[in-house]
């Protein structure tokens, strides 16, 4: 028996040294790599156990640094699976790290209450009660099995090289937007090391990518060499506050983003339509045609085109869309300031004072709602909307349509705009207006010109706004970057509305009666809900508010600066703006204004 036993030890070993030669005299690749998958799966199963580890912390311990410490490991090593997360199962990553709110189904009059890693960060930050202690622990618990959800998902799938690039893309976006801005880590302040962290898994990606190219393993080191300067720079200047933003964006972000970009069309991989918003040719999300208008049309019908915004803009000033004649949409948004009118609050056909400021039209098609109260979802539907206002318009389209139709000039319009169509239909005017408001995204700023790199005229004062809006003034938490508005990246499918406790007037005392959104929805999150505007052009478009409440942007900062309504001593219980003071100082009042002076576009300059 013995003697069987070293014989086929022998016999074996005779084997493995045959396989060893053979395979490192003929063959180029040494050893088989684990795929990005695998290796996903492995970081998934390491998250389950440290978020394991994490709630026998808390419930072994009451030492809120030790609990801190512990959470702040776990949501690091989140990170470095997020762009998977968030690419692959956008459902359960809302209840993994997104905001602390609940999560509103306006349609079906319920909502769903938050959880994940934000939630427990308001449980353990700044200070940890041990009266949460129960709650903490279930709210882990919960995190764990939504984190088994998506670890069965991920097994279940096939990752392409075209899905890790996208995939890449994208988080590279969201670290720029929703990373670095604090907008993930509110009250730890731990956006900075996590950024370096979400950039570390796209560089271990590259590496599992097939390529044949020579030129592509220099592209690989070159993107790598760029993660591994942004990630020590992360390092280097991980406090939240002083984190120079600007120089990251422009010097680590936008050149990894435009390498991959490149990287892509040199291995000739085929894009994936998992974001539509954002067109796959863009080299960076700051491009002027980075954002595709088309994504937020109702149907393909309403697809963009050149033709159909030249009809738009002569519908625009026609006064044959209102009862008396007399008012076109112009009337309102009047193109010399950023088609805004200038004043608190425009008059009805009856000469009293409509409720609401006039919104800008620019970059209003990048928006999933319209209207402050969002109550209709697509430019065609606002321009209906507005034209059968009985206190704007008071129009009829059909009517409109019988006076159109007997003008030559239009008619040759309307056959250049809608080829296919023998007569001038309601939906075409619709979409014709829309398809003009499609057509005012400039994305010519001094900012614009600055963060591409086709400009250095930035001064120190506005870069320093630029930090400040993307970081302790908390600004882009809501208007997030690039767009500046509340359509949230790096998907754009939702745009948000909040309740700041905007005044009913200056003396702060109360405030607005406007309850918003909540009218469409009584449901009590949305009272005095209101949809979150572009920021663009906002130096030009004063008042502001919904009720035009702020006749400048230093009156806008101040009210922001103390707390919102609540800072002010308004009693707003359902208030998302945090009500604590930003305490920024006169020099960044200042910087802040500057910077958002920045945000005009060239036409209105």
């Amino acid at each position: 028996m013995k003697l069987f036993k070293n014989n086929c030890t022998g016999k074996i070993i005779l084997a493995l040294n045959l396989a060893l030669v053979m395979l490192f005299s003929g063959c180029e690749k040494k050893y088989v790599e684990i795929t990005a998958q695998q290796e996903l799966i492995s970081d998934i199963e390491k998250l389950n156990q440290e978020v394991a580890d994490f709630e026998k912390t808390v419930e072994k311990s009451n030492d809120p640094k030790k609990i801190q410490q512990a959470f702040n490991k776990t949501r690091l090593s989140y990170k470095k699976i997020e762009w998977a997360v968030e690419y692959f199962t956008p459902n359960p990553a809302r209840f993994v790290n997104g905001p602390a709110l609940d999560e509103l189904e306006v349609a079906e009059n319920t909502f769903i209450p938050p959880n994940g890693f934000q939630v427990i960060e308001e449980m353990i930050f700044p200070d940890y009660p041990l009266e949460n202690k129960a709650d903490l622990i279930r709210t882990i618990k919960i995190l764990n099995g939504n984190f088994k959800q998506i670890q069965q998902h991920l097994s279940a799938i096939t990752i392409s090289d075209s899905h890790i690039l996208d995939a890449s893309k994208m988080e590279i976006n969201r670290i720029l937007a929703l990373g670095i801005t604090g907008f993930d880590s509110p009250i730890a302040f731990q956006s900075i090391p996590e950024a370096g962290s979400s950039l570390s898994s796209i560089g271990n990606l590259i590496s599992k990518m097939n390529f044949e190219r020579s030129e592509s393993v220099q592209y690989e080191k070159e993107i790598k060499n760029l993660i591994h300067q942004a990630i020590n720079y992360c390092k280097e200047n991980a406090d939240f506050k002083t984190f120079d933003r600007a120089y990251f964006i422009k010097n680590y972000l936008n050149p990894i983003s435009k390498k991959l970009v490149a990287f892509q069309k040199i291995n000739k991989i085929e894009g994936v339509n998992r974001n539509n918003v954002v067109n796959p040719k863009a080299t960076t999300i700051f491009d002027k045609e980075a954002f595709d208008v088309n994504a937020f049309i109702p149907s393909e019908e309403y697809v963009y085109t050149k033709e159909k915004a030249e009809l738009g803009k002569q519908l625009f000033y026609e006064n044959a869309l209102s009862d008396d004649k007399t008012r076109s949409c112009s009337s309102c948004h009047n193109p010399e300031k950023a088609f805004t009118d200038g004043l608190k609050t425009n008059q009805s056909l009856t000469g009293s004072n409509l409720s609401r400021n006039t919104p800008t039209l620019t970059y209003a098609s990048l928006q999933n709602a319209q209207f402050w109260d969002m109550r209709q979802l697509d430019l065609e539907k606002q321009s209906l909307d507005v034209i059968q206002n009985k206190d704007e318009m008071h129009g009829n389209v059909a009517n409109a349509i019988e006076i159109l139709t007997k003008d030559a000039a239009y008619q040759k319009r309307f056959k250049k705009a809608f080829p296919n169509s023998e007569k001038i239909q309601e939906w075409q005017v619709q979409n014709a207006l829309a398809s003009y408001i499609r057509s005012l995204n400039a994305f010519d700023s001094r900012f614009d010109k600055y963060i591409r790199g086709d400009s250095d005229d930035f001064t120190a004062e506005e870069k320093l706004g630029f930090n400040l809006f993307a970081g302790k003034a908390k600004c882009a938490t809501c208007h997030f970057i690039p767009l500046f508005n509340g359509t949230v990246p790096p998907n754009y499918q939702k745009t948000e509305q909040e309740i700041i406790g905007t005044p009913a007037d200056k003396s702060g005392k109360k405030i607005s009666p406007d309850l918003g959104r909540y009218i469409q929805y009584q449901m009590p999150q949305l009272k005095n809900a209101f949809k979150t505007p572009s920021l663009r052009n906002v130096a030009v478009t004063a008042p502001y508010m919904h009720n035009g409440v702020f006749t400048t942007l230093e009156e806008v900062v101040d009210f922001y600066n103390k707390g919102g309504g609540v800072g002010l001593g308004i009693a707003v219980e359902n208030q998302t703006l945090p009500a604590d003071p930003l305490e920024l100082n006169e020099k960044e009042i200042k910087a802040l204004i500057a910077f958002m002076k920045t945000l005009t576009d060239e036409a209105y300059r």
